[in-house]
């Protein structure tokens, strides 16, 4: 399968890249480990050798120098394995020399990717070197993990393997840039590529992580118990979805099989040998940087737009969006803001039936019925409302959990005294606890689909989980805040139909707004 002499026309280019790879992987052991090659790895080395020596294989950089690195990699991995061969060197020295192999564009980490790859040969150039491409790399770029595709992240962990020259060097982290901030990117990226499945992907996150010389790590240990319970007995890991272009029509299963699983094979055996080599040198984990966003301003700017638009409806439209200006205005200790608001619908409601009350549910009236506490202003039908509900939950023998946040109202406005009522249970602190893997779905499929209501709750539940300062938390933040229009609503939404548009942003603004209110000064 590796060998390019026994491929087909269509897969002749697959065969060449699993080769380097393969022979890298061979490469890697001989580096990391003074141990002789045995068994599978000196197989494969003297495979990899007997077809490099063949002049259809080693002139083909001669013949197109834009494929230099489809070649010098197998070269490369036979010197690290004292296996040097002069000529094959000698083809690659004058490609890199030509004019064009070193020349022409290349985005920053295919630019590493030249870089470390001469290094590895011990060719000399006059490019750059790799520490002056970094700052270029997405990884140097302070991305929103939210926002990647896979493209971006093997761009990250490729940029790590070069610039770290696979843990054998430390890399020049440029201006405003340090360690701390690149074991968090890759420990908020392992997480989303388990949260999708991707063994692929999180092979190579815990290669990133150990060659930055990472063994402290929450991520990395669930990482690892991933792609324990994803191998296959014979040590095969399937690769993700796509890793076979669909232009390789095949009707060999033996193939498929291989060609599906190849790769994220090796970058697992890749895993295992940085871990357990002996050259490989452990850092103290660094201290984590906490850059966030501020929310002041964008809550204060969503409040008074909620309070402008909800007093232009019906309460059973406003009130909804009232109470969530409220919670905002509250989070920031601005209550003012909401005070006009709040005496309209109080005047207006003030002896309405009950099924008002009712029909807005206990969330929004105890919320909005703590506002108007605050605000000092009353409302008769609501309080009479409120205390016949207290009424109910004090004849209960027992409450259902999902009503105590309801009941923790109830008892906060002073109408249920009784503390035979089991309070809510305090968010547990986060300590070593795994970044839970359904909301990292939930998060991405949100943005990916744009519903901003369900990425904002999601966001609100991690917050009173515990995880606010989480890197994908705080990106999910700085994505909702992202969204924020010129007149302070929330939401882009794409549409020329201005009753969908006011809809939605009266909506989406509701959520965000609460969202980001529970997120206000608990960053940990």
């Amino acid at each position: 399968m590796l060998d390019p002499r026994n491929a087909r026309p269509d897969t002749v280019l697959f065969a060449r890249k699993a080769l380097i790879e393969t022979a890298f992987l061979v490469g890697l052991r001989a580096r990391l480990d003074e141990a002789p090659l045995a068994g599978d790895y000196a197989t494969i080395l003297e495979l990899v050798e007997d077809i490099a020596r063949q002049p259809s294989y080693r002139e083909l950089i001669a013949r197109d120098e834009s494929a230099l690195l489809l070649y010098a990699g197998t070269y490369a991995a036979l010197r690290l394995c004292g296996r040097d061969d002069p000529e094959f060197r000698r083809i690659i020295q004058q490609a890199a020399a030509g004019g064009y192999a070193a020349a022409f564009e290349r985005v920053p980490y295919r630019q590493l990717d030249l870089l470390h790859t001469l290094h590895l040969c011990g060719i000399e150039h006059g490019m750059p070197a790799m520490d002056d491409v970094l700052p270029f790399t997405v990884l140097c770029s302070h991305p929103n993990v939210l926002k990647l595709p896979d493209r971006d992240i093997y761009a990250i962990t490729h940029t790590v393997f070069y610039v770290t020259d696979f843990g054998q060097r430390d890399p020049v982290w440029p201006r405003g840039y340090d360690l701390g901030e690149a074991v968090e990117l890759l420990e908020a990226l392992l997480v989303l590529a388990e949260a999708r499945a991707n063994a692929d992907l999180v092979g190579e996150l815990l290669c990133c992580l150990l060659c930055l010389g990472i063994t402290d790590s929450e991520a990395a240990d669930q990482g690892w118990r991933f792609l324990e319970s994803v191998q296959e007995d014979n040590g095969r890991v399937n690769g993700p979805d796509g890793v076979v272009h669909p232009g390789l029509k095949s009707e060999d299963d033996e193939f498929r099989h291989w060609a599906e699983g190849y790769h994220t094979t090796i970058v697992v055996a890749l895993t295992g040998l940085l871990d357990r080599s002996p050259r490989r040198v452990a850092r103290p984990r660094p201290d984590m940087p906490v850059t966030d966003v501020a929310l002041v301003e964008p809550l204060r700017r969503a409040v008074l737009w909620l309070c402008d638009r909800s007093m232009m409806q019906d309460p059973g439209a406003g009130l909804p969006g009232v109470t969530a200006a409220a919670i905002g205005a509250a989070a920031i200790g601005e209550h003012r803001l909401v005070r006009p608001a709040l005496e309209h619908y109080a005047e207006r409601l003030s002896d309405a039936d009950p099924y008002v009350w009712q029909e807005q549910g206990m969330e929004i009236a105890g919320e909005f019925a703590m506002a108007l506490r605050t605000a000092g202003v009353g409302c008769p039908s609501l309080e009479e409302f409120l205390k016949a509900t207290a009424a109910v939950v004090n004849s209960l023998d027992s409450v259902p959990a999902d009503v105590m946040g309801n009941v923790q109202r109830l008892i906060s406005l002073g109408l249920t005294p009784s503390p035979a009522i089991a309070l809510p249970q305090q968010p547990t602190p986060r300590g070593h606890r795994a970044y839970p893997l359904h909301a990292a779905t939930s998060l991405c499929e949100a943005r990916e689909s744009y519903q901003l209501g369900q990425l904002a709750a999601t966001v609100r539940d991690l917050v009173q989980d515990g995880w606010r300062g989480h890197r994908i938390t705080r990106d999910a933040i700085s994505f909702l805040i992202g969204q924020q229009n010129g007149e302070g609503a929330f939401g882009y939404p794409a549409s020329d139909d201005q009753a969908k548009r006011d809809q939605a942003h009266f909506s989406w603004t509701r959520s965000v707004v609460t969202a980001l209110a529970s997120a206000t000064g608990s960053c940990e």
